[in-house]
């Protein structure tokens, strides 16, 4: 059984020696719950179980924060601010980490001088909670407070895909150099930061037990003992999480990436847009990075977001166990080539979004979702090739997958 950095803290009596006359704060969201292992009813939130536990150990919880989304996940898309406030539930503040400010300032870490961290991320460097976990530990290092990390799965493995951020490219959705699919846990990250950024700060990862990412059928999620609960309200399946260091670039262009629909990020189209046509195209340039899933032609409607109440057609990724295969599923790869294919069989379309985006208004959002604009520049390349993007994305995934070995199993 898989028991999270939550389940261990409250049941094994060394966490709970050290957290004694200790006022605590927690960085958290929806998706931290309780599992099985832990000794309240089944999803208890990682708040309410610690404001009922650490009084019994001498401790007490002084103060949330919230990352993208909130703490209690009720905003929807991006760039969709939180407030500060009282939390209705436990009477303690509730910083919001994303809105006027998005690292803690040294008065709100006042509050406590202890701060947990416990988000469920999804294992791609775009998602917004990597960067807070960043901005939270140099904000931690800059007054000497500790900072204890309850590690959780990453959902989708230790599988390595995509482009390394350039220099003088990191943003909001691009903390470090590490590609899109980073294969770490939040864990294993934060002691990737604390090392490669120089942090000075006392740092405690209370590691999981018992996970295997290579393990049937979840292959990163536990599926047989843990419900997944949406991480952020476009994250309703674990399979969106497989599909999603593909169709989070859907985010920078004009394609519908399946928000006000059901299944977002699972899919992405346009009105423009045949189905039929794009998938044969892309059949045609590279049939091997069409693997590991089954892709399938739908036509849908938006109820909100791009192009709302507008029929698109597009392609559905299903990577659901049934046909999912993650030795050969390489959805950035997929959804790159998806755009290549776009520009060859419809070249007068606008496809690059160019709007804010994550804090930005001067850079292109594909830009900043890939680190820099090479992805960009081989999409409109007429003459550049699946082989080469391929040639340069393996580079940097090879200097990743050794440099990672070394944050990798880590705790304490």
């Amino acid at each position: 059984m898989v028991r999270t950095g939550l389940d261990r803290l409250v049941t094994e009596p060394e966490w709970a020696q050290r957290l004694s006359g200790r006022r605590v704060m927690l960085l958290t969201h929806p998706a931290a719950v309780t599992g099985p292992a832990a000794p309240f009813p089944p999803l208890t939130h990682a708040a309410t179980a610690l404001a009922q536990w650490l009084p019994t150990v001498g401790a007490r919880l002084t103060a949330l924060f919230g990352p993208q989304h909130g703490v209690r996940g009720d905003k929807q898309d991006n760039m969709v601010f939180s407030a500060d406030e009282i939390d209705p539930h436990l009477g303690i503040p509730a910083f919001s980490l994303y809105g006027e400010r998005l690292k803690p300032t040294p008065e709100q870490l006042a509050h406590g001088d202890l701060l947990l961290v416990d988000l469920q991320d999804v294992g791609c460097r775009v998602y917004t909670y990597l960067t807070t976990l960043r901005y939270v530990l140099e904000a931690a290092a800059a007054v000497g407070l500790e900072v204890w990390v309850l590690d959780r799965p990453n959902p989708i493995g230790r599988w390595v895909e995509g482009f390394c951020t350039e220099p003088g490219w990191e943003s909001f959705v691009a903390a470090g150099s590490c590609p899109m699919r980073h294969g770490l846990t939040l864990g294993e990250a934060a002691h990737w930061f604390v090392a490669t950024r120089a942090l000075d700060l006392p740092l405690t990862v209370v590691a999981l037990a018992g996970w295997d990412p290579d393990a049937a059928p979840g292959y990163g999620w536990p599926l047989v003992t843990h419900v997944w609960i949406p991480p952020s309200p476009n994250a309703p399946t674990p399979w969106m999480a497989r599909c999603y260091p593909g169709t989070v670039m859907v985010e920078g262009t004009t394609l519908s990436e399946g928000r006000g629909t059901t299944r977002p990020l699972e899919c992405f189209g346009a009105p423009w847009l045949d189905p039929e046509r794009l998938l044969a195209e892309m059949a045609r340039l590279a049939p091997e990075w069409l693997a590991g899933c089954v892709l399938r032609p739908i036509w849908f409607e938006p109820t909100f977001h791009k192009h709302a109440g507008e029929r698109c057609g597009g392609v559905m990724i299903h990577t659901e166990p049934p046909v999912f295969d993650p030795a050969r599923f390489r959805p950035w790869r997929l959804v790159a080539l998806a755009f290549k294919a776009i520009r060859r069989l419809w070249p007068d379309a606008p496809l690059w979004r160019a709007f804010a985006y994550e804090f930005e208004t001067e850079r292109l959002a594909i830009d900043l979702i890939n680190g820099g604009p090479r992805l960009r520049e081989w999409v409109e390349d007429p003459s550049a090739t699946p082989a080469d993007l391929d040639a340069l994305a393996s580079a940097d995934e090879a200097r990743w997958n050794t440099a990672r070995s070394a944050w990798q199993h880590r705790s304490g």
